[in-house]
């Protein structure tokens, strides 16, 4: 078959589709409400790979043979696409996230009270955390854009790739690509505080020397954003200590606990009834005993602060859930098959109410 992208991606985007596979061997894929589904009918050959690949790397597209996988953005039929490319036994291979074309409001997404303060901070570090394809960058992208519109600040951006795009409004906005704009994320951190920033936003936490300077922008009077591959506050704030040497772990939680605000950890489950999804989320709004805890490493105690501290806007994931459920958003099976511990859920299940219905793509 002669294969459009730019046909696959409105077709795709009419249906709901969040994520485009196209797969040497098989038709072309979608995921709707998190499951796969065909596109079309017949699968693709290495001939219409190899096309996909040229059309989407355009000059990147030598980059696919010398390193096996490059990630980019553009946009393909009115929509902003997040691509990565690779090779799988020989054959070119492409995943295609469909983002929203429009940045949301805090309001829309279902998220928890607390999230709307984010905005206000001034400085520190909030971490959105979560796996990928939960809406890290969708919940990152609604918090700057309101800072846009609502203070007059300098806000830096360092992506990979760049996914929303912002209009600058009040604020003064740099957005960086790695691998385009600038060679890596440490290159673009160690230039970032010689370049008069209110608010960084830092695509991912992904090594020692990212997160050291996260910390001191943080501790230098700066607001950071920054993500993780996590599923909760305590475990964020252990893969952050972790990745440090022994010897400096224990100034680093001094550290962390002097500058972290809040960490959301969030994930996107199919609604009852089987269509659309809603976020479920945990938060973890740092308080005196909280940053004791981080300091002194006591992560069982920090779990009970959380779970007693919803009056400062935490809540754990296993009660969002439980909330969900008593408004129908999700079923008991859902939090069942998504909660950290299955005992509590099922004693505590049918009592509800709260935030959670917010609609996703």
């Amino acid at each position: 078959m002669s294969i459009r992208v730019d046909s696959i991606v409105e077709y795709a985007a009419s249906q709901r589709v969040s994520d485009i596979h196209l797969v040497y061997g098989l038709p072309p894929k979608g995921r709707i409400d998190g499951q796969l589904e065909n596109l079309a009918d017949t699968p693709l050959t290495d001939e219409d790979c190899e096309q996909v690949a040229k059309e989407l790397a355009g000059d990147l597209y030598p980059a696919i043979k010398r390193s096996g996988e490059i990630d980019l953005a553009k946009t393909i039929a009115g929509e902003r696409i997040r691509i990565n490319l690779f090779r799988q036994q020989g054959h070119a291979s492409a995943v295609l996230r469909i983002l929203s074309n429009k940045i949301p409001k805090i309001a829309d997404l279902g998220l928890p009270p607390a999230v709307a303060e984010f905005p206000s901070f001034n400085k520190g570090i909030v971490l959105v955390t979560g796996e990928t394809g939960s809406g890290k960058s969708t919940t990152l992208a609604a918090i700057l854009d309101q800072i846009n519109h609502t203070r007059k600040d300098h806000i830096i951006t360092l992506e990979d790739p760049i996914e929303y795009i912002y209009k600058p409004d009040l604020c003064t906005i740099n957005q960086r690509e790695i691998g385009k704009d600038t060679d890596s994320f440490a290159d673009a951190l160690r230039a970032v505080l010689r370049e008069d920033p209110d608010i960084i936003l830092i695509g991912e936490l992904r090594d020692l020397v990212t997160i050291e300077t996260a910390l001191t922008a943080a501790e230098t009077g700066h607001l950071v954003f920054a993500t993780l591959h996590t599923n909760s506050a305590v475990d964020s704030i252990n893969r952050i200590v972790g990745v440090f040497p022994e010897a400096r772990q224990t100034q680093i939680r001094v550290e962390l606990a002097s500058t972290l605000r809040a960490i959301l950890s969030q994930q996107l489950l199919v609604r009852a009834g089987g269509k659309g999804r809603a976020a479920a989320c945990e938060v973890m709004v740092v308080t005196g005993a909280i940053r004791a805890q981080i300091r002194e490493g006591k992560d069982a105690q920090m779990q009970s602060s959380l779970l007693s501290s919803a009056k400062e806007g935490s809540i754990t994931m296993d009660n969002c859930l439980i909330d969900m459920v008593g408004k129908g958003i999700i079923t008991p099976e859902t939090a069942l098959d998504n909660c950290a511990d299955k005992e509590y859920i099922q004693r505590k299940m049918g009592f509800g109410g709260g935030f959670g219905s917010g609609s996703w793509r």
